[in-house]
């Protein structure tokens, strides 16, 4: 055997592989199962009362649907895609600061504004309070402007989600750029034309995605639209289940859904086309421009105004109720909910990460089509509606408990474990991107000597490539842990009786109208969130540094 010929040093990957194949595939056909029913659903003969909803409720889901995804993913296209530009491009007064700010309304829940933003706006909210005292005449009066308004629900929805936009394309600006923008500048264009013929093109990939994942967020609320009295496709789905009972309904606004969201997406992808955005240059930054006197002041004000909306208003009203309910009563129970919430996202984080890792794995062992499509499968979840998934779940658990007798049915429609099932197929694909992105980073060089020293496939992941995986798994497992700590339609629908969580108690309260007593559980939420996120965000400049 020829020393040069590496081969023969080499064992049989594909023989060693299998196993992992084996179980990668298995694990994706059980994650896919709630997709599966749905569609399947929506291909069984129409109820009765489908005939009813389809020709009055249908078109108004539709309508309301698409103008909530329009006007607020418009709205998160510019702030995040303005701010973005700002803080990448521009040098001005807290630029420094807006660069880390400027991500904090995405620990913000929708439904959790949605509420602040009542109780603000409403005739005896601070808002019109203040009006009162400042405008004179208005001292007894009320305003008449109807708060509970799709326009209020758009707004809130682009001020706590587009950081998305934001992190995706400052990332891009920043690392990608620099010498096609100097080469822009270097040709006599000024900061408008660099910005509208050479960034927005440039950045069209980052901001696409960004906005794909709001429009996500989206279509999976249910807290802040049925708040605000606005029918959308969730919407119609709980009401169809928990209100009428007809599961059969469900399933088919499930299936219309669903087949949107894969549309649109594909959509997009073939409106992409072969176009590439690809900077084959080193990583440089751009020089940024400097900005003084009114345009310093107008970035100001334009960084200002999304975080204003987003982040810090709500946070100042929910505290405002929390300081007046916490020392009165205190709050009751809030140990208990804390400890479901966290669990219940600590226990998916983990099965995400330890699922994602099996998947990723098979498919960097063996690249055959089959187990790179398993890897493609396997992140249909995220971009599914949370009830979606939830009625496919139920569907099939209580398909499941119908064959299954006594203690063992109980188990399985009585326990967490549904709703965890809900969890991992909802998440799998933020566990599955952090992971590849990890082990994009340790190549194959080290895995490789380790095989050509005899180390099984297992032996080598365990021994070499998981301890250099420590900061990608890591952010995986916070980040699923977040999702999952703010998730609230899958959770409603998949929670044991008399389980709750800080999402479904905060969201219980406000609907009765207990806007106060639900601001607690709602700042645990949300300071939890920001404190991940910021560490999370310090971690990545941190490694970015390096």
């Amino acid at each position: 055997m020829a020393l040069g010929d590496r081969r023969a040093w080499l064992p049989d990957i594909r023989s060693l592989s299998w196993g992992w194949t084996t179980a990668a595939v298995v694990l994706v056909a059980l994650l896919s199962i709630p997709l599966m029913v749905v569609a399947a659903g929506a291909l069984r003969p129409a109820g009765e009362a489908w005939g009813h909803i389809g020709g009055t409720l249908l078109p108004e889901y539709v309508r309301h649907t698409a103008v909530l995804t329009m006007a607020a993913g418009g709205l998160a296209l510019v702030f995040g895609g303005g701010t973005a530009w700002l803080v990448a491009m521009c040098d001005f007064p807290l630029r420094s600061f807006f660069r880390w700010a400027l991500i904090l309304p995405l620990a913000v829940p929708a439904y959790m504004a949605a509420y602040a933003y009542a109780g603000m706006l409403d005739v005896t909210g601070p808002v019109q309070r203040l009006v009162r005292q400042v405008v004179p005449g208005a001292t007894d009066g009320f305003y008449s402007w109807h708060v509970m308004r799709i326009e209020v629900v758009a707004l809130i929805f682009g001020a706590v989600l587009y950081p998305y936009v934001f992190l995706l394309t400052r990332s891009l600006l920043e690392q990608r750029s620099g010498r096609v923008l100097e080469a822009a500048r270097l040709l006599g264009r000024g900061p408008w034309a660099v910005f509208f013929r050479v960034a927005i093109p440039l950045a069209r990939p980052a901001l696409a995605a960004g906005v794909a994942l709001v429009l996500m967020e989206i279509l999976n609320d249910y807290g802040a639209v049925t708040y605000y009295g606005i029918t959308t496709f969730t919407t119609g789905i709980f009401r169809a289940w928990f209100s009428l009972g007809d599961l059969d309904t469900a399933i088919r606004l499930s299936a219309i859904l669903m087949a949107a969201v894969l549309i649109v997406l594909g959509l997009e992808r073939w409106q992409r086309g072969a176009a590439r955005y690809h900077d084959v240059t080193a990583a440089h930054p751009a020089a940024r421009y400097r900005l003084n006197g009114a345009a310093a002041a107008a970035a100001v004000m334009f960084c200002s105004l999304p975080l204003l909306l987003g982040f810090v208003l709500p946070v100042a009203q929910l505290s405002a109720w929390a300081l007046r309910v916490v020392p009165a009563a205190g709050a009751p129970g809030l140990l208990t909910l804390a400890r479901n919430s966290f669990l219940l996202a600590l226990v998916a984080a983990l099965l995400c990460v330890g699922i994602a890792i099996v998947i990723v794995y098979a498919a960097r062992l063996d690249r055959s089509p089959v187990t790179r499509s398993v890897g493609k499968l396997a992140l249909l979840g995220y971009s599914i509606p949370g009830a979606v998934i939830a009625v496919g779940v139920l569907v099939a658990v209580l398909a499941v408990a119908n064959r299954v007798e006594g203690a063992g049915a109980l188990l399985i429609t009585g326990s967490v474990a549904a709703l965890m099932f809900g969890y991992v197929v909802r998440f799998m694909a933020v566990g599955i991107l952090s992971v590849e992105s990890g082990f994009a980073r340790v190549g194959q060089s080290l895995p490789a000597a380790a095989r050509l020293l005899g180390a099984a496939p297992l032996r080598t992941l365990a021994r070499v490539e998981l301890p250099l995986l420590r900061r990608s798994l890591l952010a995986a497992v916070t980040l699923v842990f977040i999702d999952v700590l703010k998730e609230l339609p899958l959770t409603l629908i998949l929670r044991p009786f008399n389980f709750d969580t800080l999402a479904t108690r905060a969201f219980q309260l406000a609907s009765d109208e207990q806007l106060a007593q639900s601001a607690p559980a709602a700042l645990l939420v949300i300071g939890t969130a920001a404190l991940v996120v910021g560490v999370l965000h310090s971690a990545f400049e941190q490694e970015v540094r390096a």
